[in-house]
């Protein structure tokens, strides 16, 4: 049943008091945001924190200030914890590399200074990859960052932009690929 409910409907109910509904925006975005996390904190990151927390953390500062938020289109709200979450991890990051260091010599050997995702698209292609989001208008970088980031699927992404059909929604997808890689060119 909820996921027939669209996540305005579910922040409106929110707004109004409703637990069950912040409880089912948590349960549909946690699989999403732990899909996403995956791989975005460097090793030499790591400290106490693991993505579960990264995203506990984002998830709970998302809901203390959902009276900041703004819906102002469909998609907005995934777009809203990205932001969250991207900044979770960069402050994670500063306050390891600010931290003494406790590994071993043999511990910082084997550690990779780089993510996993900067490992197989290296750290240019991801610059260039968000500098080209940032030049996409607002529903087609959703779509890109829900296709790609969160690996949604079409209808998944229909629901969630509100979009009349899957096949709509499919071409857009593609269209808004095909200018993301005219704009990383």
């Amino acid at each position: 049943m909820s996921d027939l409910r669209t996540t305005t409907q579910l922040l409106e109910r929110v707004g109004t008091g409703d637990n069950r509904a912040q409880e089912e925006l948590m349960e549909r975005y946690l699989p999403r945001l732990r899909h996403w996390a995956h791989g975005r904190l460097p090793t030499y990151g790591r400290d106490l924190a693991e993505t579960d927390d990264l995203v506990q953390i984002t998830l709970i500062r998302a809901m203390n200030h959902l009276e900041r938020f703004e819906n102002k289109r469909p998609g907005a709200f995934l777009a809203y914890l990205r932001t969250i979450l991207m900044n979770v991890v960069r402050d994670e990051i500063r306050r390891t590399t600010r931290a003494p260091d406790r590994t071993s010599l043999e511990e910082t050997q084997l550690a990779s200074h780089t993510s996993p995702v900067e490992a197989v698209v290296g750290r240019d292609a991801l610059e260039s990859y968000e500098r080209g989001l940032s030049k996409l208008s607002d529903e087609k970088r959703l779509a890109v960052v829900m296709r790609v980031e969160f690996d949604m699927d079409y209808d998944e992404i229909a629901r969630e932009l509100e979009r009349p059909s899957v096949n709509a929604t499919r071409m857009m997808v593609v269209r808004a690929i095909a200018d993301l890689s005219e704009a990383m060119a």
